[in-house]
């Protein structure tokens, strides 16, 4: 493992529960040093007596965490927290950014990609959305933002649970799955979700997506298959049922669902499958064509890819127009060899990326 400080990028819209979950990781008896940047210190009401001194924009806590706030330039307060590192120790066990009222957490996303010295000192490790289950069909209907912050997470929060019945949480579900296929979902009431399922998850580490498999990825609670943690479906690589329609039942007259379900989303997720062998060179072409002329409107992409002539897979992401792919482990003796990829984003053509993709076969 690197010795570089792990970073979360919290996103949701107002009222989600995002004050809720950063003021437990500011004020919990968790035994870490957490830096948390959020984009208004007074947004987040701490109270007086748990800070013990500031300096500048930088807080400090009692239980050892620093919260400090972005104004304008998150390079600059990165740098400034790095400075705060012991000689030979991390300064932090992992920092924390809050994304309120920024649209499209992309560009958070890409700072940690794009900015030298940042990416020697951090690794963006996931983005995680939260959702308040009771009014964020509503909120999906009426903001961009919304679904865009949906779209682009690596896990969803499912908050505020308590709040709606089973029926609506399965109807509200299947609208984000659409909307986001790859993020596993995690139901919590008053953002009671364990810390350790929010930070260090790996959602950028090409090393740790283990599977994608579209079809299975997040069945809806109580179908067959559902498995309650964060590997829903990893264990059934053959299970091939049709997505679009397996959620087809729920789709009666939920009050809060019927609504959402009419409305179609201009945000989806695409998934692409190949049995045979892929050739590299042509999938490479293609991924960097596609990402090209594409990539504003695609948010997130990954796969794990199966190259003809290599015992290797190839797995890659990418956010936007950034790219990153490598050869990881080998495949194993039993292992079913086939190539898969998920790309969630705005107005994509899924009979072009679709024959696009089986162009790339050996």
């Amino acid at each position: 493992m690197t010795d570089k400080i792990p970073v979360t990028v919290l996103t949701g819209y107002l009222g989600a529960g995002k004050t809720t979950l950063l003021n437990r990781i500011l004020t919990e008896d968790h035994g870490k040093r957490y830096a948390v940047i959020v984009n208004e210190f007074g947004e987040i009401g701490i109270d007086n007596d748990l800070v013990v001194g500031a300096d500048e924009d930088v807080f400090e806590m009692n239980n050892g965490c620093v919260c400090c706030t972005v104004r304008g330039d998150l390079i600059r307060i990165i740098a400034g927290l790095m400075k705060r590192q012991k000689p030979g120790a991390p300064a932090f066990d992992a920092i924390i950014v809050e994304t309120t009222g920024l649209a499209d957490p992309g560009p958070v996303a890409q700072t940690f990609f794009v900015d030298e010295d940042v990416k020697a000192k951090t690794q963006l490790d996931s983005v995680t959305a939260l959702v308040d289950a009771k009014h964020v069909m509503a909120r999906l209907d009426d903001s961009k933002e919304a679904r865009e912050q949906v779209a682009f997470a690596d896990r969803i929060i499912l908050n505020k649970t308590d709040l709606v019945s089973e029926a609506e949480l399965v109807a509200v579900e299947a609208r984000l799955r659409k909307l986001n296929p790859l993020a596993p979902i995690t139901r919590a009431e008053r953002a009671n979700i364990p810390l350790d399922q929010v930070l260090g998850l790996g959602g950028f580490d090409l090393g740790r997506i283990l599977d994608i498999n579209p079809e299975f990825a997040n069945p809806a609670h109580g179908e067959p298959g559902h498995v309650h943690d964060e590997h829903c479906g990893h264990d059934h690589p053959d299970h091939d049922h049709d997505h679009g329609h397996a959620h087809a039942h729920h789709d009666h007259d939920h009050h809060s669902g019927a609504r959402g379900h009419a409305h179609e989303d201009d945000i989806k997720g695409i998934s692409l499958s190949l049995d045979r062998p892929m050739d590299g060179t042509k999938f490479t072409a293609w991924l960097d064509r596609l990402l090209g002329e594409q990539g504003q409107n695609i948010l997130r992409a990954k796969g794990i890819i199966d190259v003809s002539g290599e015992d290797r897979r190839l797995v890659f992401q990418a956010v936007h127009m950034i790219l990153e792919g490598d050869l990881q482990r080998e495949w194993g003796a039993n292992e079913r060899r086939w190539s898969r990829a998920v790309f969630i984003g705005r107005e994509l053509d899924e009979a072009a990326l679709k024959a696009g993709f089986e162009a790339c076969a050996a």
